[in-house]
């Protein structure tokens, strides 16, 4: 019988017990998020993007968990996790968003802050979408030595993130993605499943012209045929 390791034998939970988040608003922000970036990094295999996904970040305690809102890794292979174990895939998030409300401020701004520079995640972000308490809605930081400082916002409030080559903008009580170098926008969870359907309704009618068309031109060879005197094909007197 195989000896179990002593991490075999330490018990590492999927779940923290808490709601995935604290408003319906706050939801969509997460969903929005996450999707969006899940459906531009899709082509590239070394690209992880999850959320409220427990990420254990000290080997052998269980304790010492966190549960991002979004987060975005560089460097791990794509795949459905249970956990997120930083000491099995040896790269902490190189983004991380929270979106974040008055009854979450103090972790969200006091330890979760400490906590992912001291891990070495590259980018924090901040989004209050009902602007409980946070002025401007949308805040970031950029590690630099260990430490986080403050990201400058442009005359918009946008924030640049250099890890995603994106901007952060508000739109509403909803946050916007756009790739720098080209302008496109991310779509949201709505807008994707809009697209696909007016995708779908094109395709439908295209089908239907090109059967329509072809539809035609058997009709017209065949005119054609019988004006020419010449008997259609398959006619067992031809």
């Amino acid at each position: 019988m195989a000896t179990l390791t002593p991490e075999q034998t330490i018990y590492y939970p999927e779940g923290d017990g808490k709601p995935m988040a604290e408003t319906d608003i706050h939801r969509q922000v997460m969903v929005d998020t996450i999707e969006a970036l899940k459906n531009h990094f899709r082509d590239d295999p070394r690209v992880y993007v999850a959320g409220n996904l427990l990420f254990y970040y000290e080997e052998g305690n269980p304790r010492k968990s966190v549960a991002p809102d979004v987060f975005a890794v560089f460097g791990v292979a794509k795949g459905l996790r249970r956990t997120y174990k930083l000491w099995v895939e040896q790269r902490a998030p190189a983004v991380v968003i929270e979106v974040t409300s008055a009854s979450t401020r103090d972790e969200d701004l006091g330890e979760k802050r400490t906590l992912y520079a001291a891990l070495g995640v590259a980018e924090y972000y901040l989004f209050d979408p009902l602007e409980e308490y946070l002025t401007p809605a949308l805040q970031g930081y950029e590690l630099v030595e260990e430490e986080y400082l403050p990201l400058a916002a442009d005359a918009e409030g946008r924030l640049v993130s250099r890890a995603l080559g994106m901007r952060l903008q508000r739109e509403g009580e909803r946050l916007r993605l756009v790739v720098v170098a080209t302008g496109q926008r991310l779509l949201w969870t709505d807008e994707l499943d809009g697209a696909r359907h007016v995708a779908e309704e094109q395709a439908r009618a295209e089908a239907d012209a090109r059967r329509a068309m072809e539809t035609e031109l058997a009709q017209l060879r065949a005119e054609v045929a019988r004006l020419r005197g010449i008997p259609p094909l398959g006619d067992p007197t031809a």
